[in-house]
């Protein structure tokens, strides 16, 4: 790839408030070499009525963060209650009572300021404008034609987006001041101006398709739990039921019968004693009797260890947080720091677990790749089985029954709360033949096959209403 440069003057630098003299802002401002178009202020303005009474959340509500956006715009919102306030949720109600919440009208647009080359943009329809949203979002008002605006940001304007989020050591990011920089052509936004009946009558079916084919994905969540259920004749509403009880007595015998002398409320929970007695039912193994060698935390990292020219990956909680290892946003680090972390790589069929923070601790992820070489961070506990399907193990942790024994078990306060080796290993484990465990993995991959052909439908019928847009514009630009 060849180096692109140009020259300018400080005093061009000083024009701009902020001081930006990041490449991309500096060679956008100055490629931009259509003499007519559209300003930010001409097609949108920031909204000025999204404050939500927080007293008044009394009821049940649903909110998203960014982390409940999908790339491709799709909202799933956790579903909240203040009088029914849980643990495992209290993140969320900190935050909305410090203010990070607002609420959306119809065909309104929401850009994430944080990552947005991630796409995670959200334009408000009939199914999510009840929704609340995490003010880390740009509220956007469009002033005319809101929805090819949209899938504009995620196509033809997505560069021009990009272009101007701030490039820093981390993550880019946007604000809203940024915005007033960007440019439309405005012969493009004439063009789709006069012809946008017709736009909208070619996406709006494919529209309608699309939402036809996700109300039938079944998150991999639920075909997991209702698998095993079926098996091992777990009462899933039994412990739903028994997640509800919110008080309960207990004798004082009860705190002194574990080694920790634990006496959260917590870990004592019924819904806990119950899934420890739904698991015992089928062995009195434990995962200590299946490991190959002891269960380990991964290695610390600093700066100064990462280097993009490196042969490794240095696998942190946030590359498993969606129950895989994500190479995409993986760092690299330095030969001399793998050489010195060999007992830290992962091989394949190890599982990897996040042992730390609130809506991480737990995932789990399982290294498929023979070739993968990575070392996991020391927030990462790392599993290595024998005589045990990987597979069956992968779907067996991810099960809500072993999720809420993470969950009872983790300690600490807030949003720093941890898990241990010397817990996890103390966990129930299904001891039934290999056999057995390669039909449950069978059937289960099976049924995860079905939703995630699904998606690619889905995702091609997307591709459709992206070329709608993009071949408006490649005539254009042919004429």
């Amino acid at each position: 790839m060849s180096l692109k440069q140009f020259t300018i003057d400080f005093k061009e630098l000083g024009k701009e408030k902020s001081f930006r003299y990041d490449f991309d802002f500096i060679n956008f401002q100055n490629g931009f070499l259509v003499k007519r178009h559209y300003s930010f202020n001409d097609l949108f303005s920031f909204s000025s009525e999204n404050k939500v009474d927080v007293e008044k959340l009394d009821d049940v509500f649903f909110y998203s963060e960014i982390g409940n956006v999908s790339k491709e715009g799709n909202v799933e919102p956790v579903i909240l209650n203040f009088n029914e306030r849980k643990k495992e949720k209290e993140n969320y109600y900190k935050k909305i009572e410090k203010g990070d919440i607002i609420k959306v009208k119809k065909n309104e647009i929401l850009i994430s300021k944080v990552r947005p080359n991630l796409k995670k943009y959200v334009l408000i329809d009939e199914d999510n404008k009840d929704y609340f949203y995490t003010s880390a979002f740009i509220h956007l008002v469009p002033k005319k034609i809101n929805k090819i605006l949209y899938y504009s940001f995620r196509t033809i304007f997505y560069q021009n987006l990009i272009a101007i989020s701030r490039q820093g050591k981390g993550y880019p990011t946007l604000k809203e001041d940024d915005l007033l920089y960007l440019k439309f052509d405005k012969k493009i936004i004439d063009r789709f101006s006069a012809k946008q009946d017709q736009i909208v009558a070619q996406i709006e079916p494919i529209e309608k398709k699309i939402k036809g084919l996700k109300s039938q994905i079944i998150p991999a969540q639920e075909i997991i739990n209702k698998v095993f259920a079926r098996e091992f004749k777990f009462d899933l509403e039994k412990f739903e039921e028994l997640k509800k009880i919110k008080h309960y007595y207990l004798d004082l015998y009860s705190f002194g019968n574990n080694k920790d002398i634990r006496q959260s409320v917590k870990f004592h929970r019924e819904a806990g004693i119950f899934v420890v007695k739904e698991l015992k039912k089928s062995s009195d193994k434990k995962i200590k009797n299946f490991i190959a060698g002891p269960i380990v935390l991964g290695k610390g990292v600093s700066p100064k260890d990462y280097d993009e020219n490196g042969d490794y990956y240095y696998i942190s909680m946030a590359n498993i947080k969606n129950w895989h290892f994500e190479s995409k946003e993986t760092k690299f680090v330095s030969k001399d720091y793998s050489d010195a972390n060999q007992n830290k790589t992962v091989s394949q069929n190890d599982i990897l677990i996040a042992r730390s923070g609130e809506g991480t601790i737990g995932k789990v992820a399982l290294i498929e790749d023979e070739e993968l070489q990575g070392i996991f961070a020391d927030f990462i506990i790392r599993i290595r089985l024998k005589n045990y399907n990987p597979f069956f193990a992968y779907y067996y942790f991810r099960m809500d029954y072993f999720q809420y024994l993470i969950e009872i078990n983790k300690k600490g306060l807030g949003n720093n709360t941890n898990i241990f080796p010397s817990q996890i290993q103390e966990f129930p484990m299904i001891d039934i033949f290999l056999k057995d465990q390669q039909r449950i993995v069978d059937e289960i991959k099976a049924e995860l096959g079905k939703q995630e052909n699904m998606k690619q439908t889905i995702e091609a019928e997307r591709n459709k209403i992206e070329e709608i847009i993009t071949n408006i514009t490649n005539i254009l630009q042919v004429n």
